[in-house]
């Protein structure tokens, strides 16, 4: 099938079909270019509502900790990252499909252009050579019936007995010339005849087939390409499937991450201000004077007093702690400004903030104990090959850095000293919330049936000792009479000066037993050659431990 042998008149029909094609090739790159539009403002919508409720951030404080808050934020990333891939989809068809398609319509628009130019080139052509023919043709059709005229006129002029001679002979010479005139232009019209059949041949056998060829040619290429774009328009949605999925998996596995028995964790490490429950109100007995003799008036009258003091010492330090159901504690209303040590804060909030400050400290003392490390290297290898720089140019940095570290040592250590004064009175405070309650049933039991006291003032109610100073954990530590082995030994990486009560002082390189293992609070229990034990902080030590020690001790 050839548009040349079947379509050899058609050639205004195939300048429009072609005409046509263009046309429809411009419409799918419009339709391309309005999606690609669609896709990327899409894409910036979807940015703009990640960024809508993104949480602005100005201090790690605000920083989502709840699983289900962070699960939304991983959502949202995961969504930003679907974006892109939206992003990505519209730069592809682009550049593949809209692009290409532009490109393909202006060249196809100059060779359309330049095939119908050499149609009609031929076709003027044959147009010329049918005219040079016809004019041939009419110019030995006239000749024809000048010859005849002249022969008829010469016919007449010799059968007239009339006629001179010399008109015949007239007669005749015209006569001869109109015939040759008739013969020259019958061969002329012969020739152009036979040259516009020839031209005829060839343009329609040759030329035109050969035009139309290449405009079918045209035709086919842009189907094909259109058939192209089509499977890069589908290709480019395709191949961003599988980040796409990736995506929607993170949701889900963000969905799945949510976990509440966390979040209610959260909230009670967020907000437990580390205070014990009020006491109960101790009982006051206003019968008394009912029940009360002469003779035991005075002794009553004391206990009466004692008891009388006792019980609003006891009932207004009650009264500051009913704060949950009653007035609130005035750091609970209004918070006053930071302070250095957190000591505004409860005291498991402060506990919490003070040991994330040494953790901070000791995150960064680790870098600049690396970082003097490496200036250590670098200044050795200076000084063994001096021309790679200058060992005295490092002097400064290494200064600076050891600085550095001696301040983040001291900043840890008066961190560590807050961080004990707040455990020890944890410890206390539960100490003395157990003697209150043993103090209260003895109240209780010196009750008589008759709803008086006995007269044994042995049993009398007698507060506990007052303790001066912070009760530190490390006390119960050391009440233990037989002392533990070893179950390891360490070195000391820096001094130490343990001041605090329960803890020990080391050097820098001191080598000790190790008899207790770090249970999480960040010290460790050694003890000296000459038996002296103690806490020593585990970010401070070089801990080897023996694994088959008969005295190994395993804490969950």
């Amino acid at each position: 099938m050839s548009w040349g042998t079947e379509l050899w008149d058609q050639f205004d029909s195939l300048d429009k079909h072609t005409q046509w094609g263009i046309d429809f090739l411009e419409r799918y790159a419009k339709f391309v270019k309005e999606r690609i539009e669609i896709e990327q403002n899409y894409a910036k919508q979807l940015r703009n509502l990640v960024k809508k409720y993104c949480p602005k951030r100005s201090s790690k404080d605000e920083e989502p900790r709840f699983t289900s808050c962070i699960a939304f934020f991983n959502i949202l990333n995961e969504l930003n990252d679907y974006a892109g891939q939206r992003e990505v989809v519209a730069e592809e068809m682009a550049h593949r499909v809209y692009g290409e398609l532009m490109r393909y319509a202006h060249d196809l628009k100059t060779e359309r252009k330049m095939h119908l130019q050499e149609g009609r080139k031929a076709q003027q052509y044959l147009d010329m050579c049918w005219k040079q023919m016809d004019n041939s043709k009419k110019k030995f059709e006239r000749e024809c019936r000048e010859a005849e005229k002249a022969q008829q006129s010469y016919e007449r002029l010799d059968n007239d007995t009339n006629a001179t001679k010399a008109d015949v002979e007239k007669a005749k010479q015209q006569l001869n010339l109109r015939t040759h005139m008739a013969d020259e232009n019958k061969n002329e019209y012969a020739a152009q005849l036979q040259n516009f059949n020839g031209e005829q041949h060839k343009h329609f056998y040759v030329v035109i087939p050969q035009i139309y060829k290449q405009l079918q040619e045209m035709d086919e290429r842009r189907t094909i390409k259109l058939s192209e774009c089509y499977r890069g328009f589908a290709d480019s949605e395709r191949k961003v499937i599988p980040i796409i999925s990736k995506c929607l998996e993170g949701m889900i596995l963000a969905a799945k991450s949510v976990d509440e028995r966390r979040d209610s964790q959260m909230v009670v490490d967020s907000f437990k201000s580390g205070f014990e429950p009020p006491g109960d109100f101790p009982f006051e007995d206003y019968s008394q004077h009912i029940y009360r003799t002469i003779s035991d008036g005075t002794i009553s009258a004391s206990k009466q007093e004692i008891g009388k003091v006792d019980a609003k010492t006891t009932v207004g330090k009650a009264k500051g702690k009913l704060w949950l159901f009653g007035k609130k504690p005035k750091w609970s209303v209004k918070m006053g400004p930071a302070l250095e040590d957190f000591s505004h804060l409860p005291p498991e909030q402060r506990r919490k903030k003070l040991q994330q400050r040494i953790d901070e400290l000791n995150r960064e003392l680790q870098k600049e104990s690396d970082q003097k490390e490496a200036l250590n290297k670098m200044k050795d290898v200076y000084e063994k090959n001096p021309q790679m720089g200058d060992p005295g140019s490092l002097q400064p940095k290494l200064a600076e850095t050891m600085n550095n570290i001696d301040r983040l040592r001291m900043e840890i250590h008066k961190n560590e000293a807050w961080l004990s004064e707040v455990e020890g009175k944890t410890g206390g405070r539960g100490d003395r919330r157990h003697s209150s309650d043993i103090n209260h049933l003895v109240t209780q039991g010196r009750e008589s049936p008759e709803g008086s006291y006995t007269d044994d003032a042995n049993q009398e109610v007698r507060g506990p000792p007052q303790q001066h100073g912070h009760h530190s954990e490390f006390d119960d530590e050391f009440e233990d009479d037989d002392p533990l082995p070893a179950i390891g030994h360490c070195k000391a990486i820096y001094p130490f000066d343990g001041h605090n009560e329960g803890t020990l002082a080391m050097k820098e390189g001191e080598v000790l037993y190790i008899i207790e293992e770090d249970k999480g609070d960040g010290w460790t229990r050694a003890r000296r050659q000459n038996g002296e034990e103690g806490y020593v902080p585990t970010s401070y030590i070089d801990v080897t431990l023996e694994k088959n020690s008969k005295g190994a001790v395993t804490y969950i």
